[in-house]
């Protein structure tokens, strides 16, 4: 498996990543918790966070992909727009479009901003270029987060 890692549009570089603090502590114990389970996924959560900036949550830009933001990206090979919302594993339900910030498409995305690529291996090894579209306003927090 290729390992799908961010960048910015025409260079070759990853984007930055911007996380909110209020996140971090819940978003290590996740990548940790999954170490044996998953480490290749667990490997590019600790990675992303990582090289992430942290800022306060009141900070966090709003054009960042957050816990709860809905994200608009393109599949810059076939057109395709879709949306969804990054969430704790446990608040995931695809058919509501709320993706666990534990897979891949959610490590993605997290901490991104409007207007980053990245280029995304699909499971049958093919190479496509995702692009951040509009980063919707926070949801109501229920069933987004676990105290």
């Amino acid at each position: 498996m290729t390992e799908q890692r961010p960048t910015s549009r025409g260079t070759g570089r990853r984007p930055r990543v911007v996380i909110a603090d209020d996140c971090l502590d819940k978003l290590e114990a996740l990548a940790e918790g999954a170490i044996h389970r998953n480490p290749d996924l667990a490997d590019r959560l600790l990675g992303e966070l990582g090289r992430a900036r942290i800022v306060a949550a009141a900070k966090l830009p709003a054009n960042v992909v957050a816990i709860g933001r809905a994200v608009t990206y393109r599949d810059e090979s076939t057109g395709q727009e879709k949306t969804v919302t990054p969430v704790f594993p446990e608040a995931a339900d695809i058919s509501r479009g709320r993706v666990s910030v534990l897979t891949p498409i959610g490590i993605a995305l997290i901490g991104l901003a409007e207007g980053a690529s990245l280029p995304w291996d699909t499971r049958d090894g093919k190479r496509r270029v995702l692009t951040v579209l509009r980063v919707a306003p926070q949801e109501a927090t229920e069933g987004l987060e676990a105290g």
